[in-house]
């Protein structure tokens, strides 16, 4: 397979608007359907072909990638009656970049091949920056050497693909990852709070912790946000919640304590109970801000 690789590219979300178009931008002919048209429409503008179904997609793809919300929403567009295996044919591959449960992902994938259709699940990490740029890890559960036929695909969306192992591994290693964000999510809400509380300069402290041992994505791409009173999303809570909800359920089935990520959850509840399921993440900083009795955030900024 070349960039003569017919893409569909189901999802239009904050992520999968930017990786779509970066497919088209490095050559692939892209189809793409969302279940909300406008978005679609939008995609149309930039050079995209518009399909009327999942099912559409996958007959006019070589590959079909599916980047939607949760579980459920990837069932309904693989599964459905207009979902990907009902246009099943030969040599078509399924990337499914959501992330679900490993559980339902190694089914999947079972489902997939009993109809001839290869899958690999890929979620990914890096958020909206990291799919504006072309520059997501991919983190890839599956055959290898399917994965070595579509890596020019992933390829432009992202700078660091590694193959985990077997269907389910992608998904595995996503919420450990989701585990080391919701504790770096933490940690950076807290260092704001105290340096904020002690009359430090919120961005002297980012400036030098960052460059430290104490560095972290969240530290360097949220806290400044949150200095400026941004709260919008570049990941929202209630995608950070049910990334959560996977991990506990996973550490549930092991019988594996988190005692961080549940705390990290919980905190985040608080947020959903204050409206704040369409912020970004850094809108952590609002229960910090309450428990602490201090402001953060500047005073003129909405917490959600």
């Amino acid at each position: 397979m070349g960039n003569n690789i017919r893409v569909g590219f189901i999802g239009l979300g904050i992520m999968g608007r930017s990786m779509s178009r970066n497919l088209y931008r490095a050559g692939f002919p892209v189809t793409v359907w969302n279940r909300t048209r406008s978005k679609m429409e939008e995609a149309a503008a930039w050079g995209a072909t518009v399909a009327g179904s999942p099912r559409e997609v996958a007959s006019e793809s070589d590959v079909v990638i599916t980047i939607v919300g949760d579980t459920p929403d990837v069932r309904q567009v693989v599964e459905g009656e207009d979902g990907i295996l009902a246009a099943a044919h030969e040599g078509l591959v399924w990337i499914d970049m959501s992330t679900i449960s490993p559980d339902t992902t190694r089914r999947l994938s079972d489902a997939a091949a009993e109809c001839g259709v290869r899958m690999l699940d890929a979620p990914v990490s890096g958020g909206d920056i990291g799919a504006r740029e072309g520059t997501l890890s991919i983190m890839v559960g599956g055959d290898a050497n399917v994965l070595h036929e579509v890596e020019p695909v992933l390829q432009a969306m992202g700078s660091n693909i590694i193959h985990c192992g077997p269907a389910g591994a992608g998904q595995t290693v996503k919420a450990c990852n989701q585990i080391m964000c919701g504790l770096n999510l933490l940690g950076m809400a807290e260092a704001l709070t105290l340096a904020k509380k002690a009359g430090v300069d919120p961005d002297t402290m980012i400036q030098v912790t960052s460059q430290g041992a104490a560095g972290s994505w969240a530290l360097s791409n949220l806290a400044p946000r949150v200095v400026r009173g941004d709260l919008d999303p570049g990941f929202s809570v209630q995608f950070q919640q049910k990334d959560l909800r996977i991990v506990l359920e996973e550490a549930e089935r092991l019988c594996l304590p988190l005692v961080g990520t549940a705390a990290v959850n919980q905190l985040l509840r608080s947020v959903q109970a204050h409206e704040g399921d369409e912020d970004g993440t850094q809108a952590l900083i609002t229960v910090m801000e309450r428990l602490a009795n201090v402001k953060v955030t500047p005073v003129t900024s909405g917490t959600g």
